[in-house]
């Protein structure tokens, strides 16, 4: 087996307890430049991020310097709305529609991102989908592979076509995956499985990458009040949604962009196979 050398990083030293900073050989760096865009001129694609969450992300992008591709299923006038948010910050925001499960179309996605922004620097896997059964025996064949194809298999698709883009950059994956991972969900069983194969892809992507100066890292969100709520969950659950953890409501999107704005930018240059967690303080040991 080959042995692998470790590498001298810094000049042997030694110190007497506690230890005085100034005397050491580096010192360490204990501040970064200070940005005013921490994206600025970067080029994001977003998946879902026509709403939501994915929504908030695109403005963030957008506020600190990003232009950004956002990717939609038929969500138009949502679409649109990104559009004009993200514009009205003096940053370019192209819009592409189709079903990411699809490895065609994603590849279809990256090329259209690098033929209208000329690179890539960030992707952001956020797109997905849930339908809430009471029973494992009401989930069909059908809604089994829809949800893995929409919730994980795009997120492979995309990263896939992006990778010889990323490399050249030293680029950034960011993947959202959910509470639902670490505590489980009895009514959404395929969707809440898809979601825990997300930080295992999250963080075995993030070793194989790491070499390739490529981080990736992901957000697990908790209860977020998104369309995916109100469109899947009945009108008095909805009503209480998000009522149940330690802050007793739903967070916003705009509470959790915050985390890939950061993930996303030099601030979290030390981070790379981590999942961040925006849950309300549900502690999930994780």
């Amino acid at each position: 087996m080959k042995q692998i050398k470790k590498a001298k990083q810094r000049p042997p030293q030694k110190q007497s307890s506690p230890g005085i900073q100034t005397k050491m050989k580096p010192r360490p760096k204990i501040e970064k430049k200070t940005v005013h865009y921490k994206l600025n001129d970067k080029v994001a694609v977003i998946t879902g991020g026509d709403s939501g969450i994915g929504q908030a992300v695109a403005l963030a992008f957008a506020k600190e310097g990003a232009n950004v591709a956002i990717v939609y299923l038929n969500e138009y006038s949502d679409a649109k709305e990104t559009q004009r948010l993200v514009e009205k910050e003096g940053r370019k925001c192209l819009l592409i529609s189709g079903d990411i499960g699809k490895e065609k179309f994603c590849i279809s996605t990256v090329k259209k991102v690098i033929d209208f922004f000329g690179n890539l620097d960030i992707l952001v896997n956020n797109a997905a989908e849930q339908h809430p059964q009471d029973s494992i025996e009401k989930i069909t064949e059908e809604q089994l592979e829809k949800t893995f194809r929409t919730n994980i298999f795009s997120y492979f698709f995309m990263v896939k076509a992006s990778l010889k883009y990323l490399k050249k950059n030293k680029g950034v994956i960011i993947n959202t995956t959910s509470v639902t991972a670490y505590r489980g969900s009895e009514k959404l069983l395929d969707y809440s499985s898809t979601k825990g194969a997300i930080v295992a892809f999250t963080r075995s992507l993030a070793l194989s990458l790491v070499e390739k100066g490529i981080r990736v890292n992901g957000v697990a969100p908790g209860p977020i009040w998104t369309p995916l709520i109100s469109s899947t969950f009945p009108p008095k659950k909805v009503a209480t949604f998000g009522s149940d953890v330690p802050m007793k409501r739903a967070g916003e999107p705009a509470e959790v962009a915050t985390c890939f704005v950061f993930l996303a930018s030099d601030d979290s240059s030390y981070m790379t196979g981590q999942i961040l967690h925006p849950n309300g303080g549900e502690i999930v040991n994780a």
